[in-house]
């Protein structure tokens, strides 16, 4: 399905709009200008180009993304043609059992104490 007069780069917010990462265009520059996406571990304005190989990481609604791009494309296309512009290497979410559980206090319990604060912190790796 390679075109003749395909591009061999764009710019990585029109990209990450017409593979579907993002719901628009605008949310797609938006997610640049704010440090959500990656190319090759650099952050990237969405002007930054992208070419076939680059790795693109996009941090929205939900889990970070990661996907390398497999073909350059500039207009939207529909859901499947769309999933083979892109190779995707995000992680399996870890499994239910190994998700840690957030702490609960009873209502009207109050702020915790400084000595409480201390155990939270010890118990999320954060002591000092």
């Amino acid at each position: 399905m390679a075109d003749a007069a395909a591009p061999t780069s764009t710019r990585v917010d029109r990209w990450v709009w017409a593979v579907r990462l993002t719901k628009t265009r605008a949310l797609a520059a938006a997610a640049c200008r704010a440090g959500h996406v990656r190319v090759n571990g650099d952050r990237a304005k969405p002007a930054t180009t992208v070419k076939a190989g680059d790795e693109v990481r996009v941090r929205g609604e939900g889990p970070e993304r990661i996907v390398e791009v497999a073909r350059v494309i500039e207009c939207r296309v529909g859901a499947a043609p769309a999933a083979e512009c892109y190779v995707d290497r995000t992680p399996a979410p870890p499994p239910p059992e190994q998700v840690a559980v957030a702490a609960v206090r009873e209502r009207g319990a109050g702020r915790p104490t400084k000595r409480e604060r201390r155990e939270i912190d010890r118990l999320r790796g954060r002591e000092r």
